[in-house]
């Protein structure tokens, strides 16, 4: 297993955030992040724009929570799936989470692509630091598979394999969702099986 970042203690879960959060990513993912207004957020939740300031400080500090949050749940998550001694068997655990993360959360994955560049730097520093931990912990996984495969090669196999699996915003509407994840995992698997 890799090291990566230490995480910040969690703060307790906040239900009223989590919603704000939610309607945040469906509304920055349908008219992009310049495009919502701090009392567009606010009606989406049945508030005014300046009771949100309650919950946070701004439209940027909910997009910042809203990426790493991402950035720290796929993170978690996927130390403790690389963590499998077998790498076929953690292969096939990582596809499944990333799968089942991007089909649940397509608005996510849009906001993730289009707008991390409108988070304020330390806090997009912070989610590039989370996001190459998590590459890592693919390849470290890879490079068990694979060792005589080199470590840019095996890093550059991941990004791709980010690219179809991220691609479910665009991808997964004409299949139901066991067809999308089957086509996703077989493909995915293939690519990275195959990248050396």
């Amino acid at each position: 297993m890799t090291s990566h970042p230490a995480a910040e203690p969690a703060l307790p879960p906040n239900p009223r955030r989590a919603e704000i959060l939610a309607a945040a990513a469906e509304l920055f993912a349908r008219r992009g992040y310049h495009g919502a207004s701090i009392g567009d957020l606010g009606r989406a939740v049945g508030l005014t724009g300046p009771a949100l300031y309650r919950h946070f400080r701004g439209k940027e500090a909910v997009l910042a929570e809203m990426l790493l949050d991402i950035s720290e749940r796929l993170l978690a998550e996927g130390v403790r799936r690389a963590a499998d001694p077998d790498p076929g068997r953690a292969l096939d655990a990582l596809l499944r989470w990333h799968i089942a993360f991007a089909l649940d959360n397509p608005a996510l994955i849009t906001v993730h692509e289009r707008e991390l560049d409108n988070v304020p730097e330390p806090q997009r520093h912070r989610v590039r630091r989370l996001q190459r931990a998590y590459v890592e912990e693919w390849v470290a996984v890879l490079r068990r598979l694979n060792p005589a495969l080199p470590g840019d090669r095996t890093r550059a196999a991941v990004h791709a394999a980010f690219g179809l699996l991220n691609s479910t915003p665009r991808s997964a509407a004409g299949l139901d969702r066991a067809a999308m994840c089957t086509l996703l995992h077989t493909m995915a698997r293939a690519a990275l099986e195959n990248a050396g």
